[in-house]
This record gives C-alpha cells, sequence and structure tokens, in this order.
C-alpha cells in the first residue's frame, strides 16, 4: 500500500469557499442536483414535501393499503423529481414547461391505476390500450427520473435489463429466455406488485421514508452540530485526539443518516483544519474522513437504505438485521481506533488544543437529549415494536426534546423575521420527504430489474455461469461474486447496487450452502464499498476536494483505513462458524470467531500501518497481514496459525524496543 509522507501543516488552516463547493458538488452526485426555485414555486414545493412527509407519518400509524401506500409514494417522488431536478445541469434553477408536463404525467400515471385498483389488477395479463399507454409512460418516466436523480450509468443498466427481456430467444445459450412482447411487460412492471410496485419501492415507502424524515428532525434541531461538539471533547487531551474525534463522531454522526458522502463532507468542512495542524498529510486526513463516511452506512441504526431491503428479501424482521450488523461494525470502528492510534505513533502527531465553550458534562447535561431518540428506537425494537413504529415515535421524541432549548427548538409558529414555510419544524417536514427522492427514483428501476429477473429467470442462470466458472468451489465462487458485486458498484448507488446483486449473485452462494442472510450481508458489505472505489469513489473524491489532496492518493488512503470491511465478509461465506460474526450460532461460537476476528484485525492494522511496537520490517509487515488473514478466517488450525505469528511478531517487536532503550 503506498504511503503518503507526512507533510507540514501550515499554521492555521481552513475550509475555502471553493472547496466546499466542489465538495458539495460530490454530495449532489449522490444525492442529486436539485434546482433551488424562487417565490410561489419554491413555497409550493415546500407545500407539497411536507404534504408527502405528513401522509407517511400517518401511513406509520394508520393502516393504509399497501397498493395505495406505494402508488401514492411513487406518484409525491415522480412529481416532485420532475420539478426539483432539471433535465440538464445548465436548466438548474429554471423551470421548464416539460418539467410540469412530466409532473403531471406522473399524477396521471398514477391516478389512473386507482381509480378502480381491483379491476385494474385483474386486467394485468390483457393491459387494455390506456393500460399500455399509462405503462409504458410509467417505465419511461422511473427511468428518467432516474437519470435526473442518479445519473446516466444507472439509467443504462435498467435499459439493458429491459432489453434483455425483448431479445431472450435470439440471445446464445446460457443466457436465452422464451422472450417477452410490451403487453407482458406492461402487465407486470405496472399492473402488478412485483415490478416498478414491488419490494424496493415498499421499503422506500414505509422504511426509507421515514428514517429520512428522522434524519431531517435530528439535522434541523441541531444534533449532528452536538454530536462533533461531543465527540471533540470526548476525545481531547492526546496526540492521537484528532483522528479518535473522526472517528467517534463519524459513528455519531453517520448512524441517523445512513450518507456517506454527506457525513465525509459535514465532518471534513469542520475537522480539516484540525487534522492539518495534529500533522496529517492531505491525503490522509482524507483517507480517513472517507473511511468515517463509509462507516455511516453500515452503522446502526440506520446502516443505509439497502439495510432495510435486506430485512425485506430475507423475511425478517429489521431488528434482525442491526444485530447481525453489530460485530462487524464494532470491527469497522475498532480498526479506524487502532489505525488512529498507530498514525499518532508512526509520524509522530502532535497534540491539538481545542477551544471549548463547555466541558463535556455541560456538553452532555445541556445538550445530550440528542442521544435519547436514538436510544429509543433500538428501545423499541427490542421491546417487539415495528421498526416503522420505532421509528415514528422517534421522530416524536426527538421533535419534542428539541423544546429544551430555544436554540434548538423546532418551532412551526412564524415570527416577524420567520415566515411560517421558513420555520425549523417546515423545513424538518419537507427537507425528510425531499431527501428521499433519488433513493426512491432508485428503489423504482430496482424495481424494473427485479421484475425481469423473475420473468426471465436471470438469477438462476447467472449463479449456474458463476459455479460452473468456480468448479463449484465456495471460496472462490466468494471471489467471483465479490468482484461482480464490486464491479457493479462502481457504476451504480450502493442501493441499486445491493438489489441487481442480490437478485442475480446471493443463488450462486446459497447453492453451495450458503445460509441466505449470511449471503446477503456479504453482498450488502461489498455494495457498500463502492463509496470508497473508483471511478464512482465519491466519499474520497469529496474527501480530497476539501483537504486539496490528490483524489487517486485519498482512495488508496481511503483503502488502507478500510481494510476490514474488504476482508471480514469473506468470514461469513466461507465457513459455518463464520456465521457467528453475525450473532448466529452457539454463544461460544460467537465469542470464539468475534475474539480472533478482533485479533486478526489488529494484526492487519500492525501490518498495513507498518507499525506496532515500532516499526516493522518487511518480513514482519507480510508475517502480520498473512496473520490477520488467517484469523479472519474461521478456522481452528487457521486460529492457531494466526496467533502464532502475531505473538512471535510481538515478541520480536518487544525484545527489539526493549534493547534499543539504552541508545
Amino acid at each position: 500500500m503506498a504511503e503518503t509522507e507526512q507533510q507540514p501543516a501550515p499554521a492555521e488552516v481552513v475550509v475555502d469557499e471553493e472547496a466546499r463547493r466542489k465538495a458539495e458538488e460530490f454530495v449532489e452526485e449522490e444525492e442529486g442536483a436539485t434546482s433551488h426555485h424562487q417565490g410561489w414555486l419554491a413555497r409550493f414545493l415546500t407545500v407539497t414535501a411536507v404534504v408527502m412527509t405528513a401522509f407517511h407519518l400517518y401511513a406509520a400509524y394508520a393502516i393504509v393499503p399497501q397498493q395505495i401506500l406505494r402508488a401514492i409514494h411513487l406518484g409525491f417522488v415522480l412529481f416532485l423529481s420532475y420539478l426539483l431536478f432539471p433535465a440538464l445541469k445548465r436548466l438548474r434553477h429554471k423551470l421548464q414547461w416539460w418539467d410540469v408536463g412530466l409532473a403531471l404525467l406522473s399524477l396521471a400515471v398514477i391516478g389512473w391505476m386507482l381509480v378502480d385498483f381491483d379491476d385494474f389488477i385483474e386486467r394485468a395479463v390483457t393491459p387494455n390500450r390506456w393500460d399500455m399507454f399509462f405503462g409504458v409512460a410509467l417505465v419511461l418516466l422511473v427511468l428518467e427520473a432516474t437519470r435526473r436523480t442518479s445519473g446516466l450509468v444507472l439509467t443504462l443498466v435498467v435499459t439493458l435489463f429491459l432489453v434483455y427481456a425483448f431479445v431472450g430467444p435470439w440471445l446464445p445459450a446460457p443466457w436465452t429466455h422464451r422472450g417477452y412482447d410490451l403487453e407482458r411487460l406492461v402487465g407486470h412492471m405496472y399492473m402488478t406488485l412485483e415490478g416498478i410496485f414491488g419490494s424496493a419501492i415498499d421499503v422506500s415507502a414505509t422504511f426509507i421514508i421515514l428514517f429520512t424524515i428522522y434524519g431531517a428532525v435530528l439535522q434541523h434541531s441541531g444534533a449532528g452540530e452536538f454530536f462533533i461538539d461531543f465527540s471533540f471533547a470526548a476525545t481531547g487531551g492526546k496526540r492521537a485526539a484528532a483522528g479518535r474525534t473522526i472517528v467517534l463522531s463519524s459513528f455519531l454522526l453517520g448512524g441517523p443518516s445512513g450518507s456517506g458522502v454527506a457525513t465525509t463532507v459535514t465532518l471534513g468542512s469542520v475537522a480539516w483544519p484540525m487534522l492539518a495542524r495534529a500533522g496529517y498529510g492531505k491525503e490522509q486526513a482524507g483517507g480517513l474522513l472517507a473511511a468515517g463516511g463509509l462507516g455511516a452506512i453500515i452503522s446502526p441504526p440506520v446502516l443505509g437504505a439497502a439495510a432495510f431491503l435486506i430485512a425485506e428479501f430475507l423475511k425478517i424482521s429489521y431488528m434482525d438485521v442491526i444485530w447481525m450488523a453489530t460485530i462487524p461494525t464494532v470491527l469497522y470502528y475498532l480498526a479506524l481506533f487502532l489505525m488512529v492510534e498507530l498514525d499518532a505513533a508512526k509520524l509522530g502527531m502532535k497534540e491539538v488544543a481545542v477551544e471549548r465553550r463547555e466541558s463535556l458534562w455541560q456538553m452532555a447535561k445541556g445538550r445530550g437529549f440528542h442521544f435519547l431518540s436514538l436510544v429509543a428506537i433500538v428501545l423499541f425494537m427490542v421491546a417487539g415494536f415495528s421498526p416503522i413504529i420505532a421509528v415514528f415515535w422517534a421522530i416524536v421524541l426527538a421533535a419534542a426534546l428539541s423544546f429544551l432549548r430555544r436554540d434548538t427548538a423546532l418551532t412551526f409558529w412564524p415570527t416577524p423575521g420567520t415566515p411560517l414555510l421558513q420555520t425549523k419544524m417546515v423545513k424538518a417536514l419537507a427537507g425528510g420527504s425531499l431527501g428521499v427522492l433519488n433513493v426512491a427514483a432508485t428503489c423504482a428501476s430496482a424495481g424494473i430489474i427485479v421484475g425481469v429477473v423473475t420473468l426471465t429467470g436471470l438469477g438462476l442462470k447467472f449463479s449456474s455461469i458463476v459455479i460452473d466458472l468456480a468448479g463449484s468451489n465456495l471460496a472462490l465462487t466468494a471471489i467471483y461474486t465479490g468482484l461482480v458485486v464490486w464491479v457493479v458498484g462502481l457504476a451504480v448507488p450502493v442501493t441499486a447496487s445491493y438489489i441487481i446483486c442480490a437478485v442475480i449473485a446471493a443463488p450462486a452462494l446459497t447453492k453451495l450452502g450458503v445460509p441466505d442472510y449470511a449471503a446477503h450481508m456479504f453482498i450488502f458489505y461489498y455494495a457498500v464499498l463502492s463509496e470508497v472505489s473508483p471511478p464512482t469513489a465519491l466519499s474520497p473524491f469529496a474527501a480530497a476536494a476539501i483537504t486539496g489532496g490528490d483524489p487517486y492518493r485519498t482512495t488508496l488512503q481511503s483503502w488502507k483505513y478500510t481494510l476490514p470491511a474488504f476482508l471480514v465478509p469473506f468470514a461469513f461465506v466461507l465457513e459455518k462458524d463464520g456465521a457467528g460474526l453475525l450473532l448466529k450460532g452457539s454463544a461460544w461460537g460467537v465469542v470464539h470467531t468475534a475474539a480472533t476476528a478482533v485479533v486478526g484485525i489488529a494484526a492487519l492494522a500492525f501490518g498495513v500501518q507498518g507499525w506496532m511496537f515500532r516499526r516493522t520490517t518487511a518480513l514482519e509487515r507480510v508475517a502480520l497481514i498473512a496473520a490477520g488473514l488467517l484469523l479472519v478466517y474461521p478456522s481452528t488450525v487457521a486460529d492457531v496459525a494466526g496467533v502464532g505469528l502475531v505473538a512471535a511478531v510481538a515478541l520480536w517487536q518487544w525484545s527489539g524496543k526493549r534493547r534499543a532503550l539504552p541508545a
């Protein structure tokens, strides 16, 4: 792994507006670049977004038929997407007549299916002319909304799946299938709950939007600022304090948001000057910030949008997914903490004085209530409530607790200087719905992909090809599957990457005896790695924009910090004991597997950093990395060999350090 030399930090480093603007562009690349309209149009869009939020909060507690909920959700998403996301960047902030036309057509498409839904469903096998018109229109509307919100690549991927559905009879084996005409595709995609209105859009309409609303409530009540301040206060006093602050605050910020790039940018804008004063180089600091952003997508209680889809695909509770992610998340952050401690020793980091207006105790006493809603989500789910009800009450609790302080209160009454539509509460409610648009459009497109896969049997065909290439060897199949997920993730967002690979790649692992939950968690983690992999390495590129470092060297540094995330998932699938990392199996199996993984992660950190008690030799470094790989692999022989290597290197390092003391 290439190292970046420590660079002398200037006396005072600030994040200038140009760097901040570039970083925001990467956030927009992930979440879409919205237009900022003014006047009556801005007010109309705000009211529409608030109505959308109010409807979903009502649906969380009331009984709304799933077909109605999914349809209305997609109607809101398409309507707002066409009014907020421009067709071209040069048309940003300018509403065009065709945007209005497409927004109204979106409402017509949804309205047609809801007028008489029972009769509409019965016509799925033989759609009439209007069904065909609105069905084709919906597919095109979803594709265009996806292009505007997530970019051209995902749109092209979905289009290729649609083409595959038509041309099946003319393809060579084993890709061939019977082929489907337009009538059959429209019936499946538009008139059933299997295509566009399938499980992906259901998850968006229930779990994802509610957690997005919750994140917006926390943001506008000042929770994000508190989490950063708390991390600065809690980790100060040591030379590794700067790195520790990034690790802790990325966990606190990322848990509620579930967005890697947003966490990287938010944290980097505040923390880069501190990292520079501590002695971090531009690329090192950017790599650490990106690694913290990646942690946001794998950290409970949100885990990114894809985690909700895991629960839906496996038909398990979301709490089960959180439990399965617990040990991998702990291992990930343990590795980050070790890496920053080794940074401090290896590079001779300096202590950084941080001006604090409040002590840690005063901060916790005055603003610690921001933690309560996070704890409440987990407690509600442990008590047996569904995630939907849990996050609903967490939203209510977070909003109510905000009134404990005047500066955090989510006020909803206008004042002479603040009109009604500019109050904190209205901004939070509108922001909750606006924040879900790009993910929801991705889920609708993913519904098309899933629909094509179920119609054509592509998942079984693809898994058979992978297994044949691997010669039915589980280790090779896992490597090939990981590569497939990684390559798909280079082109499309995490959510779409997980959905695509869950239906085409997971069967290859389950066919060889891997439990379905382990296969899906493996795919989830490799989909997440697209955050730090070029050419779509948005988190490292955003961090580099803030620090002024080279984007590709920053990406290499982020790989160094996130190495455990690349390796731990293999433990899920290669041995049955590896399921202990997902809290599956016997108590002894869980403890044993977790303990050896902890030692393995530490060995990897020492080996990658080239430092243990002192600088390692090339041979020691190779031995430590080999030990880490052996210990992550859940096998008795591998564990004994790995512990032996770590012990041998540690003894040699310690004795060498003692011999060097007199000098």
